[in-house]
């Protein structure tokens, strides 16, 4: 999974294009896109939306961006579209392992009601919206087994924080946000689950979301959120491997084998340890699972 396009749960011509935006996943969002006078409106068209595309022979992993725990609007949001089956909810405002298992033990009796299977429904959490999130990222560990993803945003903290902009001059975070994506990196790591760049909310700057993409698959990000389909070519290329950098692993797994019991191999001119076949394995892997959901 490397690109998660949001589209507006109350919009029914911007869900229909999303289907054929080519991205990996859609994140239909009952939040900060619809309106409050829209909420009920959008949750029945985000269900119905939900359940006509999971019919589709191809098609991308849908989720479903709830209300935050604290707004009152939980509830309604889950009990309308866990039923439909999505692959799993976006949680906003996240504080921590706690707020993940709240939203898991919800998702539990939403899946017994609609005789879905016990964890069917994954949670990706955005972890960084306030300045008491950050404070979090250590309980994620062990949370629960839903737990698929951790995802970042810097436009709610720097509302939250109170500053004029999340931003340098020459377009790179400033420092909060800075460190905010790097504990969104480690802490979705410590836990088991995926780290998820933040969106690039200037989507006509394809060159900009290009350099970030590549710092963020450079550090160990394994997808970035977008705001826009023309931003999702740009990082679908970004987040795939290249046909050498597979060659590469799989050269890297092959030497391994063929030393059974060996902690360093000589690739290359280059002596490689364990974290290198690791790393090998896992861009396999992934590769694999990109291979067969399309």
């Amino acid at each position: 999974m490397r690109s998660l396009l949001f589209v507006p749960g109350d919009d029914e011509k911007k869900l229909a294009k999303a289907l054929d935006a080519g991205a990996d996943a859609l994140i239909v969002d009952l939040e900060d896109s619809v309106a409050e006078t829209r909420k009920a409106a959008a949750r029945d068209l985000a269900a119905a939306f939900v359940a006509e595309a999971r019919r589709g022979a191809v098609r991308p992993r849908l989720y479903v961006r709830v209300n935050p725990l604290a707004s009152g609007l939980t509830e309604a949001d889950l009990d309308a579209v866990v039923p439909a089956g999505p692959e799993g909810i976006v949680l906003p405002k996240c504080l921590g392992g706690a707020d993940v298992q709240r939203l898991g033990a919800k998702l539990a009796a939403r899946e017994a009601e609609s005789n879905l299977a016990d964890g069917a429904t994954r949670i990706i959490a955005i972890a960084t919206e306030s300045a008491r999130a950050l404070f979090g990222f250590g309980s994620y560990v062990g949370a629960s087994r839903r737990l698929e993803g951790l995802a970042w945003g810097g436009e709610d903290l720097s509302a939250d924080l109170g500053a004029e902009t999340n931003r340098l001059p020459d377009g790179a975070y400033a420092g909060p946000y800075a460190l905010a994506r790097t504990l969104t990196l480690v802490g979705a790591v410590a836990a088991g689950a995926r780290p998820i760049d933040a969106v690039m909310t200037n989507f006509r700057d394809l060159d900009g979301l290009r350099v970030e993409a590549l710092a963020a698959r450079r550090d160990g990000f394994e997808a970035k959120m977008a705001i826009h389909p023309a931003q999702v070519a740009v990082i679908n290329a970004v987040f795939s491997p290249s046909p050498e950098a597979l060659a590469h692993a799989r050269a890297i797994v092959a030497a391994f084998a063929a030393a059974p019991g060996a902690g360093v191999v000589a690739l290359g001119g280059e002596m490689l340890d364990l974290p290198h076949l690791k790393r090998a394995k896992r861009l396999l892997e992934q590769a694999e699972a990109e291979r067969e959901r399309t």
